[in-house]
């Protein structure tokens, strides 16, 4: 008997280490600390240790038990999450692309490319084929990693929005290191980013309400989201965000993140005066975290409340992370928009948008797929 418990201990002891080593590694991150803690805990939106949404925000919604949500989401073999085949997709060359084209080239999710005024700004790049901290688990669709870091030309900005995984990757982000000139992100995002490698000097963290000059014509404004944030066990010790961009020659933009509907798109559409383009998201939305994600009408409304011209639904066709079926954002929008779904730009994956002459692709690419 005291053999068996000494060899029980002893595995416990291993395991415990290899997983004290394994959340060790850079992949994690950091956790703010020195002076960007005590600039975070100045945050009027940072209270009792940890950042908070401008309203009330439940994780969990709805009647199911979070056990219940698990088991349907494990094991509901009924519901179609990934594609049978790969996604349609096509991959252009963005390396020799004209300073003077304004263009969006959407990677799938919520990673995407944008050209304004002869800028280049890239949004929560995930290029690494995964969004998880584990190989074998979140990982990307057939079709849809046509892109890599390799493929990615110089930066002016790179924007993250948060640092859940599906948003700020590792992987991708030590690859792009040498090409990014400059960083926006989140109070406390700029952690993780510093013991990646980057440069303190190139990164920007703000706090909602935030303006950034980044020279040359381009204005960034720090915003709200609602939802949350963290990498492995501690949540909310990093703010998230979305963002305002004018470009130089006055296009705007608006980079939502992710987040729930709230009352902050129509107070940041009345302070910008509307958008050229939004990038809303659209998928891994569930009942059972109503609060902290967009449904497909919620996604609609909030595109009317910013006065967007056009927008992009995206956070959907690369990973399956809700219980939905891979196709349904695409799906359910595009059959709710009716006499608007002109507005909503529906890209194949990698291909080329123009900004100023975008036409908006009704030939529903995803129907392709099974």
């Amino acid at each position: 008997m005291l053999r068996m418990m000494i060899i029980i201990l002893s595995v416990i002891v291993v395991l415990a280490g290899s997983a004290w080593l394994y959340l060790g590694h850079a992949k994690f991150g950091a956790l703010p600390s020195g002076a960007r803690l005590e600039r975070v805990k100045k945050s009027p939106n940072f209270r009792d240790g940890e950042f908070r949404n401008q309203l009330p925000t439940q994780m969990m919604t709805g009647d199911k038990g979070s056990l219940a949500m698990w088991r349907e989401f494990l094991f509901n073999g009924s519901r179609r999450l990934k594609p049978a085949g790969a996604i349609p997709s096509v991959k252009q060359d963005l390396l020799n692309l004209p300073p003077e084209k304004n263009v969006v080239a959407w990677f799938g999710h919520s990673s995407y490319f944008i050209q304004a005024g002869g800028k280049r700004l890239l949004v929560d790049p995930v290029l690494s084929g995964r969004a998880s901290p584990l190989p074998f688990t979140t990982k990307a669709f057939d079709g849809t990693d046509a892109y890599t870091a390799a493929d990615i030309p110089e930066i002016d900005v790179l924007f993250i929005t948060h640092d859940h995984w599906d948003h700020l990757d590792y992987e991708t982000m030590v690859k792009l290191r040498s090409k990014v000139k400059r960083v926006v992100c989140p109070l406390g995002v700029g952690a993780h980013l510093e013991r990646w490698g980057y440069d303190p000097a190139v990164i920007t963290e703000g706090d909602w309400g935030d303006r950034v000059d980044l020279g040359g014509g381009l204005l960034a404004t720090v915003l709200p989201a609602r939802h949350f944030s963290g990498r492995a066990f501690t949540r909310n010790r990093t703010l998230w965000a979305s963002f305002a961009v004018v470009a130089p020659g006055g296009y705007k933009i608006y980079m939502g993140g992710d987040g729930g509907y709230g009352p902050h798109f129509k107070e940041i559409g009345r302070e910008f005066g509307g958008f050229d383009l939004a990038m809303l998201e659209n998928g891994q939305y569930d009942k059972s975290w109503a609060l902290i994600h967009m449904m497909p009408d919620e996604v609609l409304r909030a595109s009317e409340d910013l006065r967007a011209e056009r927008m992009v639904p995206v956070h959907n066709s690369k990973f399956s992370i809700s219980n939905h079926d891979w196709d349904a954002p695409l799906r359910t929008i595009t059959a709710i928009a009716g006499k608007s779904r002109g507005r909503l730009l529906t890209p194949v994956i990698g291909s080329i948008v123009d900004l100023k002459q975008p036409v908006a692709e009704l030939a529903d690419w995803w129907a392709t797929a099974e």
